[in-house]
């Protein structure tokens, strides 16, 4: 590569014209991008829009076929990873490269450790504490604790601590968040924000938006391999833009369903098509109950672990259920297979596409009519049946009718396989379809795609069940959500009294909550009391969790449920949010709220304490002081 006539003394990398051809695909063309030091730079685009590809040029992964790198005002020449390393060029993609066998120590320093010479553990170690002290987590990481039994957050922490210990002055994040859960996002961006403060240039490649326009200063937008959209000003932008520059149209709402907005619906009428009560499939299904109307999207909202796809296994009759029963139109079911599952009326598509969705080997008509072979019974195949309602099918979804003869379906994208997928199950006509990450991998074109099928199968009447990771989608998609946690059913709310905040604060896992919890309990049992954590929005409230001593007055509230302040015990309280107790006027109730605010300024809600105002009033500066020390901890 050669180097470019002149650099702006902000700049640190500019690259121009990148190409690169991988077989008959062309990954980029022409591509560009151009970074500051002391800035988070998103890059971002569409499945396929060469994000990757970009980033893996700039770290050494990838030789580029043509164009031009300039870092740090010289023309950049990297023929290797090690190569950008040695440059000040490091990447922490979604799957770390660390030694599992390895102590956290010895990964923070592998590249020394192949140099030749002796080295002072004594001195790596003193070392490995200052960088982990420069991030903020000098305490976070055990040094001699074996890598493979880290958290991904920890993982992720130590590529970043591996790539400091080189002086590097660019590190690219690729999709980092996709394994982490809110807390643990929370805890990157925070190191984030230390790593831009001491001036190193971070590029952010993400598909989740709103965590673009949480960290990012600056974005390019990529599509098909060229830029589309370059350095643009994140505060100047809006979603909408970011969407358009990203598909090359303006979507509108993807999530838009009916003309008119929906208003809170907390008692839709018609029995539950579908009733799950009680279910336990240990170990990962502890207690979830939940119901779905047909022409209803109910979601299944909740991090990694806790325990969705597994209560969808157990309905289909994928996993042994120990407990819970299980109603279809009124009656009783207990599915042992998914052939029986079938037989009941009951598709569903999960998570997993490439292992649990496709043969590669059939084409692609045989798999779109896979479900329909377990389903047929009689002589054959019985493909007529339904060839006439296959080719309507691949029409509605934007299939090309002659690739149905393609030999393998590994020959379609991402996106047209799960097209295919949601075709094979329409083909049996459900009444209830349960899917499990849907939209997962697949572009923004796609999800819309897939979103306007979804809500005309349910205009027929099939009761849908959508699991999702991606907290906006659920909200935007479904009618109700149903929250796990921890295996159990905790929360089912009308989408419209909830926003993503709301939906990650319910979906924390109990477990992980120890702290809140015990704080609630502690102040509870020290003050005789009822100790709740709610989240307020005008005139209503949801509660997170309620802990009430034995004897205490109750303030009204329910663990999981949305309720109208006015229906509470402690209305004045709950309205007026004042720095001391509040004294209700009918109910010999006292309260005091506090807000829960992080360190980065993001509101978590408030703490609350209610207690008899015929008794003894503790101290309203205590009681906030407490929950202060909760928020400001690590």
């Amino acid at each position: 590569m050669h180097a470019l006539s002149r650099v702006r003394p902000s700049e640190i990398l500019k690259a121009t014209g990148i190409d690169k051809t991988f077989d008959r695909t062309r990954a980029l063309q022409g591509a560009t991008l151009e970074l500051r030091a002391g800035e988070v730079h998103g890059l971002l685009g569409a499945n396929g829009a060469g994000k990757s590809t970009l980033s893996k040029v700039i770290s050494g992964h990838v030789i580029p076929d043509r164009g031009e790198v300039v870092f740090k005002g010289q023309a950049l020449r990297v023929a290797s990873t090690r190569d950008a390393l040695e440059a000040g060029i490091a990447i922490v993609m979604q799957e770390t490269s660390l030694a599992p066998d390895l102590s956290v120590l010895e990964n923070i320093f592998l590249p020394e450790l192949g140099r030749p010479g002796r080295l002072s553990r004594g001195r790596l170690r003193q070392r490995a504490r200052e960088l982990l002290a420069r991030l903020g987590h000098e305490h976070m990481l055990p040094l001699d604790q074996e890598v493979r039994d880290l958290s991904a957050a920890q993982r992720q922490l130590v590529e970043i601590s591996k790539a400091l210990a080189l002086n590097t002055d660019l590190i690219i994040f690729d999709e980092p968040t996709a394994s982490l859960s809110p807390s643990e996002v929370e805890r990157l961006f925070e190191i984030m924000d230390r790593l831009r403060q001491d001036g190193h240039a971070l590029v952010f490649v993400s598909h989740r938006l709103e965590e673009v326009f949480a960290i990012t200063d600056r974005v390019t937008i990529m599509r098909e391999g060229r830029t589309v959209a370059a350095s643009l000003d994140t505060a100047s932008l809006s979603q909408s833009d970011l969407v358009r520059h990203m598909v090359g149209q303006d979507l509108g709402s993807i999530y838009a369903r009916t003309a008119e907005a929906r208003e809170p619906d907390r008692g839709r009428s018609g029995e539950f098509l579908l009733a799950v009560e009680g279910l336990s499939a240990p170990p990962h299904v502890v207690n979830v109950s939940f119901g779905v109307r047909g022409g209803e999207i109910l979601g299944l909202g909740g991090l990694v672990g806790a325990g969705r796809s597994e209560a969808a296994e157990a309905i289909f009759g994928l996993r042994p259920r120990a407990r819970g029963t299980i109603t279809l139109s009124g009656r009783p079911i207990a599915p042992r297979s998914p052939a029986e599952a079938i037989a009941h009326g009951i598709g569903f598509i999960p998570e997993d596409r490439r292992t649990q969705n496709i043969v590669p080997d059939l084409s692609v008509k045989e798999n779109l009519l896979l479900a329909h072979l377990g389903a047929y019974r009689g002589f054959g195949h019985g493909y007529r049946k339904r060839e006439a309602a296959a080719a309507r099918l691949m029409e509605r979804l934007g299939l090309p009718a002659d690739r149905l003869l393609d030999t393998n379906m590994l020959t379609f994208s991402g996106g047209m396989q799960q097209k295919v997928i949601i075709a094979r199950w329409l083909l049996l006509e459900p009444a209830v379809l349960i899917l499990d990450e849907p939209t997962k991998g697949v572009d923004i074109g796609t999800r819309s795609s897939i979103y306007a099928i979804l809500r005309e199968v349910a205009s027929q009447g099939v009761a849908v069940v959508l699991i999702s990771s991606d907290f906006e989608e659920l909200l935007g998609l479904a009618d109700r959500i149903v929250v796990l946690s921890d295996g159990r059913s905790i929360a089912d709310l009308p989408s419209a009294l909830l926003d993503e905040v709301k939906l990650t604060l319910l979906a924390a896992p109990r477990t992980s909550m120890v702290r809140n919890t015990a704080l609630l309990d502690a102040i509870s049992a020290d003050h005789s009391g009822a100790a709740f954590w709610v989240l307020i929005d005008s005139d209503e409230l949801i509660c997170l969790n309620l802990v009430e001593a034995a004897g205490s007055p109750s303030p009204g509230l329910r663990t999981g449920e949305a309720m109208r302040i006015a229906e509470t015990r402690i209305s004045r309280a709950l309205m007026e949010r004042q720095d001391g107790f509040v004294a209700e006027a009918d109910v010999p109730l006292s309260t005091v709220l506090v807000p829960m605010r992080s360190p980065r300024g993001h509101d978590f809600g408030w703490i609350g304490l209610t207690v008899d105002s015929r008794m003894s009033i503790p101290s309203a500066r205590l009681i906030r002081t407490r929950v202060e020390a909760l928020m400001s901890a690590d």
